[in-house]
Formats: structure tokens, sequence, C-alpha cells
């Protein structure tokens, strides 16, 4: 039976304001839309109520939006997880380099639905505890194709939304799949796509793996010389999300633990609100400080296992991240 009538009304209701709240809402809507898909009368609709919800979360305000992937605040699978968080990056970096609203809504998207033709292999995969075995790599291979087709089943027909999915694995000089298609063939937004999909992969944990601390993940993909990024693009992600983007769990130079909360404001430093003072006691309230405010920067990002400290959003970002 088709999700389409017992979907959440929209999301974004005056009185319920928080951006995590709103994006665990949206990838609950994403988790049964996408499971259901070949069902579904009014996908195109559907998907497109879903990005705008995504965009206008991020609007509100992008500090909690980005905070909430790498504090890990978004729940469900990971497939479909990884396409909200994915989607959320898009969204910051095509603000960044102006894209019109139609364009972004598209990219949006198109970040929300890259994987659907993959979705029912995705958890088995990540519960390998050994490499995929030439099949499976077929099968990786070839989604990109079967999103495409899935989506053109479906009623969707933007070619721009299309070709995104289908190029979101291509690399500029053609080393990528699944065509091996090279600049400038491979559109600016298929870029777009691509390097926030890699980033937010690497970012995020696996079943195997721990995720892996932003400033290396950044490093990763621009210094990549199999799969150069486009210059502009990694431009973007430098000054939107640079080494210690929102969310990200710091030790100062003068011992303190904290959170970076904002990326701008306070004469245009980050902020962050230290958890744990030099002596390793626990702040309650955390407090905040703008860096270039005083003496001390950060000395290095942390893991949450390094942190050794628990809290929640709200205590940080107050409303806006509540759940």
């Amino acid at each position: 039976m088709s999700e389409t009538t017992q979907l959440e009304a929209p999301v974004f209701a005056e009185a319920s304001p928080s951006v995590l709240h709103q994006l665990n809402l949206c990838n609950r809507r994403l988790e049964r839309l996408l499971h259901n898909l070949r069902n579904e009368h009014n996908a195109e609709a559907e998907i497109r109520d879903i990005a705008r919800d995504v965009i206008r979360a991020v609007e509100i305000n992008p500090d909690v939006a980005l905070a909430c992937i790498f504090l890990s605040q978004i729940n469900g699978t990971y497939a479909v997880r990884h396409c909200i968080e994915t989607a959320v990056v898009t969204v910051v970096i095509a603000r960044s380099m102006d894209l019109n609203p139609a364009n972004s809504l598209t990219v949006t998207a198109a970040a929300l639905t890259m994987n659907v033709g993959m979705l029912r292999h995705h958890e088995g995969f990540q519960n390998k505890n050994s490499p995929l075995s030439h099949e499976e790599m077929a099968i990786v291979r070839r989604h990109p194709e079967e999103s495409a087709d899935m989506l053109r089943d479906v009623g969707i027909d933007d070619d721009d939304w299309i070709s995104c999915v289908l190029m979101h694995h291509e690399n500029d000089e053609g080393s990528g799949y699944p065509a091996g298609i090279a600049s400038p063939e491979v559109t600016l937004n298929a870029k777009l796509l691509s390097f926030a999909d890699r980033y937010c992969a690497q970012v995020s944990a696996r079943n195997y793996r721990k995720s892996i601390l932003p400033s290396l993940a950044l490093r990763n993909l621009i210094d990549d010389k199999q799969a150069p990024v486009d210059p502009h693009l990694a431009d973007c992600f430098r000054r939107e999300l640079g080494d210690f983007p929102p969310g990200c769990l710091v030790r100062l130079d003068g011992g303190e633990i904290g959170v970076v909360s904002r990326r701008q404001g306070c004469s245009r430093g980050l902020q962050v609100h230290y958890l744990r003072d030099a002596a390793g006691t626990l702040l309650s309230p955390a407090l905040p400080r703008c860096l270039n405010d005083g003496p001390l920067a950060i000395a290095e990002g942390l893991s949450e296992d390094q942190a050794a400290t628990r809290f929640s959003m709200k205590q940080i970002w107050g409303a806006q991240a509540s759940l």
C-alpha cells in the first residue's frame, strides 16, 4: 500500500523551531518513502517537499544542522541518514556558491535519492567484516544507474536531478563510475553532490569503522591525487566547514575540552563551548567563548572517546537543538 497518505503533515509547525527535531522528522519521512518508492504515485512532489524541509532546517541555523552530523544526532539506518547528512552539507555549500533556489532544491533532492538503487543492499554491506566481493562491488558501481532508473520509473524526469544522481561518483579526470566520463561533462551540481557524499561518508561512523575527524576528512578529499576536486568547491568547503565545523569536539592549547558551537560571529571567529576545564573538571553549564577574543586556540580535534564527556545538543544550542 502506498505510504503517500500516511506521511507526516508538513514538519515546520511554528511552535517547533528545532533544527534537530525537523531533520529527524525528515529522515523518518524519507526512510518510509524510499523503501516504498515503487508504490508511490506522487514521488517527485514528496521528495521535493522533504528537500524543502531540509533546506528550511539549514536556513533556521546552519551551525546546528551541521552539528547534528558531527554529533551523530540524526537517528535511523545509515543508508538513509547518510542521504540526509549529505543533503545538509549540500545546502550549506550551495548557499556559499550562491546557487539559485531552484538549483539548490534540485541538488538537495538528488542527495536524498542518490543511493535508492542500492538501498536494499546497503545494510548488508555495512555489516560485513570482510571486503566486498566482485559481485557486491558490481552492485556498488551500478547503483547510480539503478537509482536513476528507479527515479524515472516513478515519474521523475528532471534532467538535472537525474544527471546529478547518475554522475555523483564520476571524477573530473574520468576515473569514476558508472560511465567513466570526465569534465566538462560532469556538471557542477554533480561535483557538489560527490564532494558532500564523500565528506559525509568519512565523518560519519560505520558499523565497521569509527568516524574520521573533519580536518582529516577534508584533507583526504582535497589532497586526493587520484580524484582531484574542483578548486572552487574545495575553497567553499574550506570556508564553510574548515577543520573545526560546529559539533566538532576539540582540545584547546590550554588543556580545556569543548565543542565548536558557531563558525562565525565574535569578530568572525570560531565560538567554542567549554565542557571541561584544564584540570578535567566537568563544567555545567558549558561556557561559551570566542577564540579570537582571547589568547587560547584549538590544539586538536577529538573523537567522542578522547573527549570523554557526554552532553545534549540542547545544552549548547538551546531550543533549536531540542528533541
